[in-house]
C-alpha cells in the first residue's frame, strides 16, 4: 500500500492484552482481599461477572452516557453487590487498587512487538488512537516497552471525543501532519476503530483475533498481528 504513510492502531484488546492482563490483576486482588472467605468462592465466577459490568459500564461511557468518574467508582461496587459485599468505601477502595494494579501488566498479542519492529523498518509513521483513560495508558505503553515505535498517543480524554466520533480523528490528523487518505486505523472494534475510520475517509484493518461474525464492510480482516504484514 505505497499510498499509506500513517499508521493508527488502537491500544486496549489490539496490542495489549486487555482481558489477560485484566484478570492477572484481578485474580491478584481476589486473593489479596480474601473473597474467598467472603462469600464469593469461585474467582471464575467473580471475573466473570466483572467482565459483564465493565463493558456495560464502558458502553455507556463511550457514547456519553456515563462519566469516567461514575464508571470508577460503581463498576466494582457493582460487581461486590451482586455476590452480597455491600461495602460501597470497599467497592471504590478495589476499584483504585485495580487502576493502580493494571497497568502495569505487560502482556501483548502474539507478535506485536515484531509487527511493530516491521512497520517501523518500513518508514511507517505510527501513532495511537484510544478510548482509554489519559494517565493509565501512558503507563501502559511504557511498561510494555511500546512507546519508542509511536510518535503520539491520543486518547479520548485528553481531546474530549471518544472514537468512533469524528472529532478525536480531526485532532490525530491535526497534530500528527496526517491525511486521511495516507492513513490506515487498525483496531479490534468495529465500532469505534473501523466504522470511526471508514468516516473518516481512512483505510481501516480489522483484527479480529476470535473471529466474531459480523456484516460491517472493512478494507481488510486478519485474525492475528502477523497477518498485517501481508497488507502493509
Amino acid at each position: 500500500m505505497k499510498h499509506i504513510k500513517y499508521i493508527f492502531f488502537d491500544l486496549d484488546h489490539t496490542l495489549w492484552d486487555f482481558a489477560k492482563n485484566s484478570k492477572e490483576a484481578i485474580s491478584e486482588l481476589y486473593e489479596r482481599h480474601k473473597l474467598a472467605t467472603r462469600g464469593i468462592p469461585s474467582f471464575k465466577r467473580f471475573y466473570e461477572t466483572y467482565v459483564t459490568v465493565n463493558d456495560r459500564y464502558w458502553t455507556l461511557y463511550r457514547v456519553g452516557k456515563m462519566s469516567k468518574k461514575t464508571l470508577r467508582k460503581i463498576r466494582f461496587q457493582s460487581v461486590l453487590q451482586q455476590f452480597g459485599i455491600t461495602d460501597e468505601a470497599f467497592g471504590i477502595q478495589f476499584g483504585e487498587e485495580y487502576l493502580e494494579l493494571s497497568p502495569y501488566k505487560t502482556a501483548l498479542f502474539p507478535y506485536t512487538h515484531e509487527l511493530l519492529k516491521y512497520l517501523t523498518d518500513k518508514g511507517y509513521e505510527m501513532h495511537i488512537i484510544t478510548n482509554g483513560f489519559e494517565e493509565v495508558q501512558h503507563i501502559k505503553v511504557k511498561e510494555a516497552k511500546l512507546a519508542p515505535y509511536f510518535k503520539e498517543l491520543i486518547t479520548s480524554e485528553s481531546v474530549q471525543a471518544r472514537k468512533p466520533n469524528p472529532l478525536i480523528f480531526e485532532h490525530a490528523f491535526e497534530i500528527t501532519g496526517a491525511r486521511a487518505e495516507e492513513s490506515i486505523m487498525i483496531g479490534d472494534s468495529l465500532e469505534a476503530d473501523i466504522v470511526g475510520a471508514k468516516n473518516m475517509g481512512m483505510a481501516q484493518i480489522f483484527f479480529n483475533p476470535l473471529e466474531k461474525d459480523h456484516k460491517e464492510e472493512v478494507d481488510y480482516e486478519v485474525k492475528t498481528l502477523k497477518e498485517i504484514e501481508s497488507i502493509l
